[in-house]
């Protein structure tokens, strides 16, 4: 009798090739389940994504490179506020201040902003501004910086 090899015969399986086969049968039916799958989760996020893109509407296009720096490292205690494209400049009517607490009234909605948007670095533009973010719980608030109330 002679071996497998001698005899022009395919090797026999070993538990390693019966391994890398089901690998290999296992990742190719993800493959065809995945693309679907991800593609509709894409289309899915898409409408997310646009609700809390930034609005640029080129409203600071002319503002100094020097004070665009400033504006882009603003922070509140929630994270970077992103930029004065993110931001509107709220009139005075629009905003109070009690006891060290600000309420802000967006879309004709008074808002209570948390103590932790609030930026306390000094606010070179000196008009007030506020940093929404639309979502799907409602309008929640990024970043507030008090103005001076003229």
């Amino acid at each position: 009798m002679s071996d497998w090899m001698t005899s022009g015969a395919d090797a026999p399986c070993s538990p390693t090739t019966i391994s890398h086969d089901r690998r290999v049968r296992r990742r190719a039916g993800w493959l065809k389940l995945g693309a679907p799958t991800l593609c509709i989760a894409v289309l899915l996020s898409v409408p997310l994504m646009q609700s809390v893109a930034a609005r640029d509407r080129g409203q600071f296009a002319n503002t100094s490179p020097d004070l665009k720096a400033w504006f882009d490292s603003l922070r509140s205690g929630k994270g970077p506020c992103c930029s004065d494209a993110d931001g509107s400049a709220v009139s005075d009517v629009d905003w109070e201040s009690n006891s060290g607490h600000y309420k802000v009234r967006i879309d004709g909605t008074w808002l209570d902003v948390p103590d932790e948007a609030v930026i306390t670095v000094p606010n070179r533009v000196g008009r007030t501004m506020v940093w929404p973010i639309q979502g799907s719980s409602g309008t929640l608030i990024r970043c507030f910086m008090p103005g001076s109330m003229t």
